[in-house]
């Protein structure tokens, strides 16, 4: 099992330079998991591409369930205060430290494309190719 964040499923799911990455990263590691914070920041990535007319509706809300799919069975509860002592030791946002306390929680990997979150926590996150090679 792996935590990753909402920018890896956004690869995985809307094709781009880093859909191949992805797919290789879930044909490597099946379980994904992510704090319930993932949903809304996905769907703002959707709201995005529908905004610029690059999906429609029926194609977004399609996207959705498939992220749902994958995520859904493993969405992790992440408390307060723990992701608030992340933030008092980093420069990441709370949004960030909901996948690091995550991560933390399962004591699993997490995956991001986060520069900030992978400058803060080297011991538990892994970029993208760091996770495929």
């Amino acid at each position: 099992m792996i935590v990753v964040d909402t920018n890896i499923l956004v690869y995985l799911l809307l094709l781009g330079p880093k859909t191949e990455q992805a797919e290789i990263l879930r044909r490597q590691e099946r379980q994904w998991a992510a704090p319930q914070l993932w949903r809304s920041e996905f769907r703002n990535v959707l709201s995005g591409y529908l905004r610029r007319e690059l999906l429609h509706l029926p194609r977004a809300v399609a996207v959705m369930e498939a992220a749902e799919l994958i995520l859904a069975p493993h969405e992790e509860k992440v408390g307060t205060e723990h992701v608030l002592q992340l933030v008092s030791s980093s420069r990441c946002s709370a949004y960030d430290c909901e996948f690091v306390a995550a991560a933390q929680q399962l004591g699993v990997p997490l995956v991001t494309e986060d520069r900030a979150i992978l400058v803060a926590f080297p011991d538990l996150a892994q970029s993208l190719h760091q996770a495929t090679s």
